[in-house]
This record gives structure tokens, C-alpha cells and sequence, in this order.
């Protein structure tokens, strides 16, 4: 039996024809013979067209945002060097508490429900006067829910503090009203606030949580005048009411000779720096010793309705 087969050459006449052979493995159509044709719409990657698509919305909205820049570039002023700070003062157009009102979804955003709500914790040890005297000042301006609540982390709260809001009865349904203010008694270090409570962070600090409350007042006022605000803030709370006994002193002097010049701290209005010096002064315990002037001017603070309530905290 013979290992292989081979097929056999034929002959014909004397020449000798081999078998045809494959020159290949396999065959394939010659793809560089057909002509090219651009790919019709229906075979477009579906992939690619949202891509596209998702860039051009991107570029939109960059052009609209530097659309909105441009716009707020030329509304910016850099006030002359050479102007006289108390001109500008006494020239500042300040919106008076009685007017017209912050637009809540411009400062606390837009939202889903008719009701902005504001959180703030706070330790019942060192109660933020301050911010209760903002809340009375608002109820003024908005209609606002009001609730006060305790903390698992503070075992127990003075009566008064409970009830720092007054009796708070929910006569209507919480749609009907404008701002939810609620205050929580706990343990923390220092007054935290929010106003978006899934997605911001907390804003800290007494002063900074009075500039952004006193803001929903819808008061305004030049560069120069809320810098004098912001100082005195900042005094009040870091020296007068945190500093030692010598700077405290010091304070006093400064604000006795301002209050000399002026009916209140900035300019000719209540401004958020006389709420927060006045409730410092309260916590520290130095109104007693305070000069001429600066009893003149607590009693211009206590005379107003919104401090009426922080006055029977004191008592």
C-alpha cells in the first residue's frame, strides 16, 4: 500500500501535463478593485452622533457663560483713589429695610418647592444672639415657618432658649409660606448654617451667618461701606467678645468715637454691625462699662422691635 496518493500526469503526445495546483491557502475578493462610497446616514454610529451632539450643547452654554461674564465685566466700577471715604458714605444709596425685598431664589437659588428652608445649628452654651435678632428682622420682611429643635448631643435646654422664637403655632400649610427658619440646639463648636442642605457646606461662624441673613433684607451698599461693615464684624466677634480685657477696651474707645460722629456704627442706618457689636456686648457682659456714647447707642438698638426678643433672653 503506498503512502500517499499523488494524481497522475497526463500525456498527451509526447508532452506531459502536470495537475493544476492552488498558488494559494485560500481566496479573497480584492477589496482595492471596488470603488470607494461614503457611508450613508442610516450606517452613522449612533456613539459618535450623541457625542457630537453633547458637544455642541457644551459649546452653547460656554458661549452664554461668556456672554453673562462679559455683561457683569462692564458693570464693574473701581471707585478713584482720590474720592473722600466719608463722601461715599454719606452718598450711598442704601435700600432701607421697609422696601423692596431680596429675591429669595436669586440668594437661596431655585428649587422644586414653593418654601426655602434655612437650618442652623448652635450650641445652647454660647446661644447666637445675633441670629435672633436677624430672624425677628425678617419675620418683618417674609412670611416665615419658624421651628426650634434639640439635638441628641445636648442632654438639656433652657426653657427660654426652647421657646426663643415665641409660641410658634403652624396655623397655615407650609406651602403658604416664604422662608423656613429652623434653629437646632447641639453640640458644636461654633454657629453652622445652610440653606441647600444636600449639596452645600456649612457656613461657620456667627459673623459670617449674620452678614448672609441681614443680606436677605435686601440692603445694599457701595464697596467702601460693606468693607467698614465687615471690620466692625470682625472686631466684634474676634476682639470684643473673644479678645482679652485690653482689647475689649480698646474696641469700646473706637466704637464711643464713631458713635460720636454718626448715629449708628456705618453711616446713618442700622446695619448688620450694630446687631452683632450689640448682642456682643451682651454676651461679654461690658455694657455696663461701655462709654457715653456707646450706652447712647444700645439703647437705640433696644428701643427697635427685633432686639425685644433677645432683651428677654437677658432678663
Amino acid at each position: 500500500m503506498p503512502m500517499y496518493k499523488a494524481r497522475p500526469f497526463g500525456r498527451v503526445g509526447r508532452e506531459v501535463l502536470a495537475a493544476q495546483l492552488p498558488a494559494c491557502m485560500y481566496r479573497l475578493p480584492n477589496l482595492h478593485c471596488r470603488p470607494a462610497s461614503p457611508p450613508t446616514q442610516e450606517e452613522a454610529d449612533p456613539s459618535l452622533q450623541a457625542l457630537e451632539s453633547r458637544q455642541e450643547e457644551i459649546l452653547k452654554r460656554l458661549y452664554e457663560l461668556k456672554s453673562a461674564v462679559d455683561g457683569l465685566s462692564k458693570m464693574i466700577q473701581t471707585p478713584d483713589a482720590d474720592f473722600d471715604v466719608t463722601n461715599i458714605i454719606q452718598t450711598d444709596e442704601c435700600s432701607p429695610l421697609t422696601t423692596n425685598g431680596a429675591d429669595l431664589d436669586l440668594m437661596l437659588g431655585k428649587d422644586y418647592g414653593a418654601l426655602k428652608d434655612i437650618v442652623i445649628n448652635a450650641n445652647p452654651s454660647v446661644p447666637p444672639l445675633s441670629l435672633l435678632v436677624l430672624h425677628s428682622l425678617l419675620c418683618e420682611r417674609y412670611k416665615i415657618l419658624s421651628a426650634v429643635h434639640t439635638h441628641s448631643s445636648v442632654k438639656s435646654v433652657p426653657e427660654n432658649l426652647l421657646k426663643c422664637f415665641g409660641e410658634q403655632t403652624k396655623k397655615q400649610p407650609r406651602h403658604e409660606y416664604q422662608l423656613g427658619f429652623t434653629l437646632i440646639w447641639k453640640d458644636v463648636p461654633k454657629p453652622q448654617m445652610k440653606f441647600s442642605i444636600q449639596t452645600m457646606c456649612p457656613i461657620e461662624g456667627e459673623g459670617n451667618i449674620a452678614r448672609f441673613l441681614f443680606s436677605l433684607c435686601g440692603q445694599k451698599h457701595n464697596a467702601v461701606t460693606s468693607t467698614l461693615i465687615d471690620s466692625w464684624i470682625d472686631t466684634a466677634i474676634f476682639q470684643l467678645k473673644e479678645g482679652s480685657s485690653k482689647e475689649k477696651g480698646a474696641v469700646l474707645r473706637s466704637m464711643n468715637a464713631a458713635l460720636g460722629k454718626t448715629s449708628w456704627l456705618v453711616g446713618n442706618e442700622l446695619t448688620v454691625a450694630d446687631i452683632v457689636a450689640w448682642c456682643a456686648l451682651q454676651q461679654t457682659g461690658s455694657a455696663n462699662a461701655a462709654p457715653a456714647n456707646v450706652q447712647k447707642w444700645m439703647k437705640s438698638c433696644e428701643n427697635l422691635a427685633p432686639f425685644s426678643s433677645v432683651m428677654k433672653l437677658l432678663k
